[in-house]
């Protein structure tokens, strides 16, 4: 078997995506190949522009879901809640899907309620350990994402930390913008980020 098309690292496999990309403009054979790429922008790896799958094709982005969304989620797992219950979740988890979904199931599948969920899911006891576990970390990789998030964490209202590192904050879910300037996505965030990074609310 012969090995040498198959990709060596990430750039070699985001080249290859890319050169499909392109023959698939425009030989009639490739034009039938569809590609769709689901990913997290979490980790940012540092690609060249004519090599990378990520700045070409139709981007699509999953936004956060609106209170009616949650509440049809709410009814799906077969839960009958009050409108302060479906208010709770979402000050909780921000309408996030992941963790929105999360907490559906632990709740539906009867692993703990909601004033459960709230007590221990900015611990490390809690579902969402992992999760919030790897965002911490690839913050603390990153001295000036971790300066400009620690300060969205320090203040009560809507703040300016750079185009660049709102877009980063973000593209990872942190946080969610108020025109030019960001806030902290959900109260899960503020209490986890905040005791892990020594910011007092």
């Amino acid at each position: 078997m012969r090995c040498s098309n198959i990709p060596r690292s990430n750039h070699d496999f985001f080249g290859l995506l890319r050169a499909w990309h392109e023959r698939a403009k425009n030989n009639p054979v490739w034009k039938k190949l569809r590609l769709i790429i689901v990913h997290s922008q979490e980790v940012y790896i540092p690609l060249n522009i004519n090599q990378s799958p990520f700045n070409v094709g139709l981007p699509i982005e999953l936004p956060d879901l609106s209170q009616e969304q949650v509440q049809d989620l709410v009814q799906r797992h077969g839960l009958n809640w009050t409108g302060e219950q479906l208010e709770q979740l979402m000050t909780l988890v921000g309408g996030h899907p992941y963790l929105t979904r999360v907490a559906l199931y632990q709740i539906a599948r009867g692993r703990m309620t909601l004033e459960k969920l709230q007590q221990i899911a900015p611990t490390e006891e809690g579902p969402y350990s992992d999760h919030l576990r790897r965002h911490l970390l690839n913050l603390q990789e990153n001295a000036q994402l971790l300066a400009a998030f620690k300060r969205v964490l320090s203040v009560d209202s809507p703040v300016d930390v750079g185009t660049a590192e709102a877009f980063k904050l973000r593209s990872m879910g942190l946080v969610k913008f108020q025109g030019n300037e960001v806030m902290p996505l959900c109260k899960l965030y503020c209490e986890y980020f905040g005791d892990r990074l020594g910011i007092k609310s």
